[in-house]
């Protein structure tokens, strides 16, 4: 009879243990609560910051720069002259270029001779014709009086005024000629000048030009500072207002027809403890093509903001900082939602594992505005419930759950 016991004993104690063995067990699953809080759908680019207004300084003229004085971030005032600008130095020539200098002048010299007397004689010709043409001129008016009377007659009267328009063009033409030997005189002056320079004779070496700022501001950038030649429009310095900083950020084309004029841009990451705010200014019309860290060329939109939070939060930026733009395409104050990666698709719409009495529950959602963590729930679920993040296979319609996971 023992025995029997005995054998009973072990039976119920093997089945218990088949039983154990082979009961379902829950799967270990990491849960998330359905929340009301804020939400906040955004478009998040990096961009970096730029001067609203900046202006580059050029050389003026060509020739020699004196040594600039400025530092990045020296304040500058409008109308302040930045450096000079000396006209070039002369080149030594060696014996054969001052031969042919010295004989240049020369002929300059000649050549200027030459066109003053030939000022000197079409002045007098100029004289002579002038004198010949008033003579007409009185002869003609005496005529035309005598004409009326019946004095002289009609013949004579016309062959006066021929004369007296023969004279009046030959002062015309007289006076013409001396203007251009005048002109001729000129070049023959400028001519020597320049012979005389290029031979090292000239008169000095000129007035330096100076080189003002155009408007007040900080300098951003010095791009020449040491004393040296200089050609015509070469840039010198870079001024700006450092504290009228604007934000520029590159967004893909899809994404920059939902930004608008005047919406809110949050900068985060720029270096300060406090997310800055902006307000989209502009967004360009037209795109540009750029290949992306992947090799990818993607069609992308510049978008302006200007900042909009106080200039003491913000006073450590400068110029082409770098920032993280997060536009604010739509938000709520008080929205049901849920992790995003709770949902999973179900036919042509969303579902969820809703955790009840440890099994887990499928249950059709509806879903509003998402984000890039977190999605607006309009539909299935209720504040407080329990849901099965990241569910895999091996969640199933009343499967028992644990959470067993994060």
């Amino acid at each position: 009879m023992k025995r029997w016991l005995w054998v009973m004993g072990l039976a119920a104690m093997a089945g218990a243990g088949i039983w154990w063995g082979l009961r379902p067990r829950p799967v270990a699953v990491e849960t998330g609560a359905v929340a009301v809080k804020p939400l906040r759908v955004t478009v998040e680019e990096e961009g970096k910051t730029r001067l609203r207004s900046r202006y580059v300084i050029t050389a003026p003229v060509a020739g020699t720069l004196s040594r600039l004085r400025l530092r990045a971030g020296d304040v500058v005032t409008a109308g302040a002259v930045i450096a000079l600008v000396a006209p070039g130095r002369p080149v030594p020539l060696d014996a054969r270029s001052v031969a042919q200098g010295e004989a240049r002048v020369a002929v300059a010299e000649r050549a200027r001779e030459v066109a003053r007397r030939r000022v000197a004689a079409q002045g007098e010709q100029v004289r002579a014709a002038r004198a010949e043409a008033e003579y007409w001129t009185g002869q003609r008016q005496r005529e035309e009086r005598l004409s009326r009377s019946g004095d002289v007659a009609a013949a004579r009267l016309e062959r006066t005024m021929t004369d007296w328009r023969r004279a009046e063009a030959a002062a015309g033409s007289a006076e013409r000629g001396l203007a251009t030997a005048e002109a001729e005189v000129s070049a023959a002056e400028a001519e020597v000048g320049s012979a005389r320079a290029a031979l090292g004779q000239g008169a000095g070496a000129g007035t330096a030009v100076a080189v003002v700022a155009p408007a007040g501001g900080r300098v951003i950038r010095v791009m020449r500072e040491s004393e040296g030649a200089v050609a015509l429009g070469e840039a010198l310095v870079e001024l700006g207002d450092a504290r009228a900083l604007e934000v520029v950020v590159e967004v893909l084309s899809a994404d920059a027809v939902g930004i608008r004029p005047g919406m809110r841009v949050w900068l985060e990451r720029w270096g300060g403890a406090k997310a800055l705010e902006a307000r989209v200014r502009t967004v360009e019309p037209g795109g540009f093509t750029k290949v992306s860290a992947l090799g990818v060329e993607e069609q992308r939109v510049r978008v302006v903001a200007d900042l909009v939070s106080p200039e003491g939060e913000w006073s450590g930026l400068g110029d082409g900082y770098r920032v993280e733009a997060a536009f604010v395409l739509w938000e709520g104050e008080r929205v049901l939602q849920v992790a995003a990666n709770a949902l999973f698709r179900v036919g042509e719409g969303w579902g969820v594992f809703v955790v009840e009495g440890g099994l887990a529950r499928r249950r059709a959602v509806g879903v509003g505005q998402r984000s890039g963590v977190a999605v607006e729930i309009t539909g299935g679920l209720r504040e407080g419930e329990v849901v099965v993040l990241h569910p895999d296979e091996t969640v199933e319609e009343g499967k028992a759950v644990v959470e067993g996971k994060g």
